[in-house]
């Protein structure tokens, strides 16, 4: 427990110095109503002295003084007088207690009242303080269900960051997969195309093979026909028919009609080439 500060010692020790000075409060308030008291009963006494002093001496006796019965006795007159006075100073004690009495009955009145206006606001700061808890206790399950919320919210913005983290991974895979793929479909692309190329031209070179051959076996024909055209009408007929069928046996040629080579001219033609 932490030390009380000095305004907290110096509050601790009034309290002690009122409670330790009020605790003689009852006998002093006796000592002062006796010390009145005494006063009165001296003053009576005083008076009554001074009556017995003034009194007519007996004339059947010189010792003895006996008081009178008339109305101008002085003794008499001095014990109603402290009676009265007495009286008076009782009436005016009397007086002051109705007074306090009074003013005392108005004060519980006012304290009465002040107590009931200050039990009704103790009343409205019970209730506030009751519907503050309350209020309190909800926004601190908020809270927590806020915070639980949150904690949630978290755990998937972790879960969907790593998820992009991975996602992004594979996609930067799959784009280096792709690109290897669109040069090695380049390359393959290239080589077909080159393939083709090359296919192209040795086609082109095999028909330009077949057109000088086939322009060579139509001069040489052209020659021999020529030839035998210069020998007699019938023998020639005939010797262009076993020569023609000689030429075909020699050569192996097997020319059509329209003078155009057959399938396997074409095929022996293309051997050396393809």
């Amino acid at each position: 427990m932490a030390e009380p500060t000095w305004q907290e010692t110096l509050r601790l020790r009034l309290v002690e110095r009122n409670a330790r000075e009020s605790s003689y409060a009852p006998v002093i308030e006796q000592y002062r109503r006796l010390a009145q008291q005494t006063k009165l009963l001296k003053e009576r006494n005083a008076s009554l002295l001074r009556a017995m002093g003034t009194a007519r001496p007996n004339p059947s006796s010189s010792t003895v003084f006996v008081p009178g019965t008339g109305e101008d006795n002085p003794v008499r007159a001095a014990y109603i007088a402290s009676l009265e006075s007495q009286i008076s100073s009782l009436r005016d004690e009397l007086a002051t207690v109705y007074k306090t009495q009074g003013q005392n009955a108005q004060r519980l009145l006012a304290m009465n009242e002040t107590l009931r206006e200050k039990e009704e606001l103790s009343r409205l700061d019970g209730e506030n303080l009751r519907k503050a808890r309350e209020e309190i206790a909800i926004l601190r399950k908020k809270v927590e269900q806020h915070n639980e919320l949150m904690a949630e919210k978290d755990r998937t913005a972790q879960i969907l960051h790593d998820e992009i983290n991975t996602l992004q991974l594979e996609l930067s895979q799959i784009e280096e997969r792709n690109q290897t793929l669109t040069k090695d479909n380049a390359k393959l692309l290239q080589r077909w195309l080159d393939a083709k190329q090359a296919e192209v031209n040795r086609m082109n070179e095999a028909n330009e093979f077949y057109e000088d051959m086939q322009s060579r076996r139509q001069a040489n024909l052209t020659k021999q026909a020529s030839t035998n055209g210069d020998e007699k009408a019938p023998s020639s007929a005939n010797t262009s028919v076993s020569g023609n069928g000689e030429e075909g046996k020699e050569t192996g040629s097997t020319t059509t009609t329209d003078g155009t080579p057959s399938r396997a001219e074409t095929d022996v033609n293309l051997t050396p080439n393809g």
